[in-house]
């Protein structure tokens, strides 16, 4: 996530120092898709996929500990 973090600042740097002052449209396309794939991955609140895969994996985890004894 940070190599994406890094990439979208350095094409915003390059989109600021750019001497023709035009915007590409593509690159507001693309960071769009980026913030909805952020959004679909974990969610706007506590419980999105990744919350809710990460709590059935450490609740299974924590069972199996349990068992053992």
């Amino acid at each position: 996530m940070l190599k994406h973090y890094i990439k979208a600042t350095e094409a915003l740097k390059r989109l600021r120092t750019d001497q023709d002052g035009v915007v590409s449209f593509e690159y507001i396309i693309v960071a769009a898709c980026i913030i909805g794939a952020v959004t679909a991955a974990f969610g706007t609140g506590a419980g999105g996929a990744i919350a809710t895969a990460l709590t059935g994996g450490i609740t299974a985890i924590t069972a199996a500990f349990t068992a053992a004894v």
